[in-house]
C-alpha cells in the first residue's frame, strides 16, 4: 500500500515543482497595466500571441497524435511512407499560415503606428477623446549613472528618483541621458523608450488608474544598473498638487552648478526634491553644455552651417577629450578640455558669421581667423577700413579650456 502512494505522490509532487517557476508571472502589470496606451500595448501581445497560437496549437496536438497512433505497439496503424503529392495537405500547410501572416502583420502595423511614442495622445481611455483644453504635462526625465532625474518645465520643480503625475492627464516625455544609453520604462504606463546622451526622445502616455507603481532602465548601463529604479506615482489633481506644494517647500535650487554635482556616477540615491530649476537646463544638458563657458552642440552645428571657424580656429577642436574618451561626470574637470560658448547672443545665431566683426559680441573666449583673445597670445591688428575691421593672428598652438 505504501508503494503505491509513493507512486503516487511522486507525479504530483514533480508537477507541483514545475509550476513554481509560473508564480513569477503573478503580478501581470504588462498585461494589466494602470495606463490607456500599456493596455493598448498589451492587447497588441495578446492578440499576436493567440494568432501565432492557431498554428501552434494544431501543430503540437498533431505532434503528439502521430505518436501515440504510429507507436511500435500499435499493429494496426497505416504506414503508407511513398507519396509524392496531397493537393489538400499542401492548402492546409501553407494558406493557413499565409491568412495568419497578413492578419498579424496588418495587426502589428496599426498598432505601432497608432502607439507611436513620438506621436500625441488621441485619447486617454476608450472612448474619450483628446480635446485641446487636456493640456499635456509635460516632464523631463534625464537618465544619470544610477539615478533618474525629473524635471517638470510648468511648475518650475525636479524630483531624483520620483515621477508623481496627476491621473488622467495626458503625458509629454522629453528624455535624454547625461552619458550612456539608458531606456526609460514604466510598465504600467507605457512601452520603454531609449534614452541617449546628446539626443532628445519622446514618449506620450496617461495614467488612468491612481497608484504607486515602479519604473526603472530596461538597458544595461554599468554597475549600478540594478538599482537604477525610481519610484512612479499617479495622482488624483489634488493629490499632485499638494505634491508639488511639497517639493516647492523642500527650498533646494537646481542650477547647473547643482546639477553637475548631481550627474557625478552614485548608486542607491534616495528621493530628493527641489524648489526651483534654472531655466533651459535641460536643453543644456541634452546639447551638452551644462558646465559653464562650453559651448552648445546646436550652436556649433550653426557655425558649422555657415562654413565654420577656419583653418586658424582647428586647435579649439583638436585635441578635445571631454565627451569623448570620458563619461560625462567622471572625468577630471581640471584636465577637461572644450570649445568655449560664444553663441549667447540671438542675434548672432540668425545672422552670417562672415560679418561677425560688425557686431559687438564678446569673443574673448576663442581664438581663430578674424578673432581677437585678450591675454592669449600676441596679435596683430591690421588697420582697414572702420567698417569691417580685421583682426589677424600672430600664431598659437594652445586650445581652449
Amino acid at each position: 500500500m505504501s508503494g503505491i502512494l509513493t507512486r503516487t505522490r511522486l507525479p504530483l509532487g514533480i508537477a507541483a515543482t514545475c509550476l513554481l517557476p509560473l508564480l513569477g508571472g503573478c503580478n501581470m502589470v504588462v498585461l494589466d497595466p494602470a495606463g490607456d496606451v500599456a493596455q493598448q500595448q498589451g492587447d497588441l501581445v495578446v492578440i499576436s500571441t493567440l494568432l501565432m497560437l492557431i498554428i501552434i496549437v494544431p501543430v503540437m496536438a498533431l505532434t503528439g497524435y502521430f505518436a501515440w497512433k504510429y507507436r511500435a505497439a500499435n499493429e494496426a496503424a497505416t504506414y503508407k511512407p511513398d507519396w509524392d503529392h496531397s493537393t489538400q495537405l499542401e492548402l492546409a500547410i501553407w494558406a493557413i499560415p499565409l491568412l495568419i501572416i497578413i492578419c498579424l502583420g496588418a495587426v502589428t502595423w496599426v498598432g505601432t503606428h497608432l502607439l507611436d511614442p513620438y506621436r500625441p495622445l488621441a485619447r486617454t481611455a476608450p472612448g474619450q477623446a483628446v480635446t485641446e483644453k487636456d493640456k499635456p504635462l509635460e516632464v523631463q526625465a534625464v537618465a544619470l549613472n544610477w539615478k533618474w532625474l525629473f524635471i517638470y518645465p510648468e511648475q518650475g520643480i525636479a524630483t531624483v528618483n520620483e515621477l508623481a503625475v496627476p491621473e488622467g492627464r495626458p503625458l509629454r516625455f522629453r528624455i535624454s541621458s547625461s552619458s550612456v544609453m539608458n531606456s526609460f520604462y514604466v510598465p504600467a504606463m507605457a512601452g520603454q523608450i531609449y534614452a541617449m546622451p546628446g539626443m532628445e526622445t519622446k514618449l506620450h502616455a496617461v495614467f488612468n488608474e491612481t497608484g504607486n507603481y515602479e519604473g526603472f532602465s530596461a538597458n544595461y548601463s554599468g554597475a549600478g544598473f540594478s538599482n537604477m529604479r525610481f519610484a512612479a506615482r499617479s495622482m488624483t489633481a489634488k493629490g499632485f498638487d499638494l505634491w508639488v506644494a511639497k517639493a516647492r517647500a523642500e527650498g533646494q535650487t537646481l542650477d547647473r552648478a547643482t546639477y553637475l554635482k548631481l550627474e557625478r556616477p552614485s548608486e542607491k540615491e534616495p528621493v530628493r526634491r527641489y524648489a526651483s530649476v534654472e531655466r533651459d537646463l535641460f536643453d543644456r544638458i541634452v546639447n551638452m553644455c551644462a558646465e559653464p563657458g562650453k559651448m552648445c552642440m546646436h550652436d556649433m552645428m550653426a557655425i558649422d552651417a555657415r562654413g565654420g571657424m577656419g583653418l586658424a580656429g582647428l586647435h579649439n577642436v583638436r585635441q578635445l577629450a571631454y565627451d569623448k574618451h570620458a563619461a560625462r561626470g567622471t572625468g577630471d574637470t581640471a584636465s577637461d578640455r572644450y570649445i568655449a560658448e560664444n553663441c549667447t547672443n540671438p542675434e548672432l545665431l540668425s545672422a552670417s558669421l562672415a560679418r561677425i566683426e560688425d557686431r559687438v559680441i564678446d569673443l574673448s573666449t576663442l581664438t581663430g581667423a578674424g578673432l581677437n583673445r585678450p591675454g592669449g597670445p600676441l596679435f596683430r591688428k591690421r588697420q582697414t577700413s572702420t567698417k569691417s575691421p580685421e583682426l589677424t593672428q600672430a600664431g598659437t598652438t594652445d586650445p581652449v579650456s
